[in-house]
């Protein structure tokens, strides 16, 4: 990661306060490897977050094994730090760094980053969409079970969405389980974002028992030929959904 890069990657910046510490505190505790880069690839170091202090903006990252490279790093001053969180790519930088001691341990102090960089494989990662105001997708109906029913569409709760696709649970069997099969005009209805018409194409199926013994049918719905602006506003959605989630967790830490 480099300066152009990052300018390349502008899009992707993260400068909330807020979530910055959130997104931090996640990687923590979820133990999560991070490469620091002393200087570049040439100088490489795996360390971990120890702590993070928004009171005195700082966070305390672990040592390296190496007292040579530990003395490059302090006199680096400065690194830019790696690593992923829940299949998302987080870099940021490590400023002002000295050491300190951590429960009793040697360690490196360096304040928080005002800004970070959170790069997303937005057709692969799925984000679960609320339980409590489910998000609905109407499709279509096929002809027999319009003929059985005299409903031409079925409204279906979302379970999770992603810029490829959605998961919906069919608890009515209304849309049969045949893999390839598509599903012209439907409609997903985005709280605060608006409605999204795509065609739909059944992808997988699958049935999954609840907490309560309760089982669900899960059906993984692939987007065919969606337009650009149908793809902005699912992107918009997952953001949305991103950043109330990491006010949650900023809220409760």
């Amino acid at each position: 990661m480099n300066n152009q890069e990052l300018e390349d990657w502008h899009d992707y910046q993260v400068e909330s306060r807020r979530e910055i510490v959130a997104l931090l505190r996640q990687i923590g505790e979820k133990r999560q490897l991070i490469r620091m880069l002393v200087k570049g690839e040439a100088d490489v170091c795996v360390t971990s977050i120890l702590e993070v202090d928004p009171d005195t903006n700082t966070m305390v990252l672990d040592r390296s094994i190496e007292p040579a490279q530990n003395e490059r790093i302090l006199a680096a001053g400065k690194v830019r730090c790696e690593t992923s969180l829940d299949k998302i790519r987080i870099l940021f930088n490590a400023g002002e760094l000295r050491p300190c001691q951590f429960e009793g341990q040697p360690a490196l102090r360096a304040d928080i980053a005002p800004s970070l960089i959170r790069l997303q494989r937005r057709e692969c990662y799925r984000m679960e969409t609320p339980v409590s105001n489910p998000v609905r997708a109407i499709i279509p109906l096929a002809p027999k079970m319009v003929a059985d029913t005299g409903v031409s569409s079925g409204v279906f709760p979302l379970h999770d969405i992603s810029c490829g696709g959605i998961a919906i649970l069919d608890n009515k069997l209304q849309l049969g389980t045949t893999i390839g099969q598509a599903f012209p005009n439907s409609r997903i209805e985005l709280p605060e974002i608006g409605p999204v018409t795509v065609t739909l194409q059944l992808r997988n199926s699958l049935e999954v028992s609840m907490l309560n013994n309760k089982s669900h049918q899960r059906l993984g719905m692939q987007f065919v030929d969606l337009s650009r602006g149908g793809m902005a506003a699912v992107q918009r959605y997952i953001t949305k959904l991103e950043r109330e989630r990491n006010a949650r967790l900023a809220g409760l830490a």
